[in-house]
Order: C-alpha cells, then structure tokens, then sequence
C-alpha cells in the first residue's frame, strides 16, 4: 500500500527540496515496490567523452529511490542514504537517462533499493546500483 500519491511526492520535493527541478525529473510510474523514473537529458550531465557523469547516475539512483522509499513510508524528510554502490556498466548515450527502480527490503529502520538505468532508446542497461537508506524513528 502506497502512502504517497505521484502529486504528493512531487509537492513534497518540491518543498524540501527546491532545486530538484533541476535534475529534469518526471514520475513515469509508481507501483508498490516499483518506480520508473526519467531524467532529462541536459548537456551539463555530460562528461569528456560525451557520455552521461557517473555523479548524473548516482544522484538518479540515490534520489529515485528516495522517491520509492517516501511513497511507502510517507512524508520523510530525514531518511537519509547510508549506502550507494554503483556498477557503470556500457557509455551512456547524451539522451534522458530512465531508471527502473525496485524495493528489495522495508524494514523499520533501513529500505534496500535496487536500479536499472537506461538510455532512452537503448535495451541494455547502462548502469546497475543498490541503495541503502536509513529511516529515523516515529518521533
């Protein structure tokens, strides 16, 4: 059972958070456990070489399965990522950048998220990461 509706989180965000606009974000869809979510290509994600930064894939990871984890638990605004691994796994393409994101594990006190990245257009991935947050206690 979802917590958060799509308008809630973005509203939320938005609140808490003001310069996420900038990462480009778009909710494409949001299931229990499940979220697909997109990040507009901009040409300051890109790096020497024309490919997509590590640090654009590692702030879509870290920040889509925030939006997964507020979803479930509700408006949170002090979980907090306590791990980030990241495997790069092929150049991504200067094009939006879509991230398949699945809850592995909520528990009272830590949420494991696991991400498929894309580029838009392209079937295999271009990067694989899993998440760990913290959720603070019920005050």
């Amino acid at each position: 059972m979802l917590e958060m509706t799509v308008a809630e989180i973005q509203s939320f965000l938005s609140e808490h958070f003001p310069k996420i606009d900038q990462m480009r974000l778009q909710i494409e869809s949001l299931a229990p456990r499940e979220l697909r979510l997109r990040m507009g290509y901009h040409e300051a994600q890109l790096r020497p070489g024309g490919t997509l930064s590590g640090p654009t894939q590692m702030a879509l990871a870290d920040v889509g399965v925030y939006i997964l984890l507020l979803a479930h638990i509700g408006p949170v605004a002090l979980a907090v990522t306590t791990n980030l691994n990241i495997n790069f796994l092929r150049k991504p393409a200067p094009a939006d950048l879509i991230a398949q994101i699945n809850l592995l594990k909520l528990g009272q006190r830590l949420a494991i998220g696991e991400v498929t990245m894309f580029s838009e257009g392209e079937d295999e991935p271009v990067a694989h990461a899993t998440v760990t947050y913290s959720i603070p206690p019920a005050r």
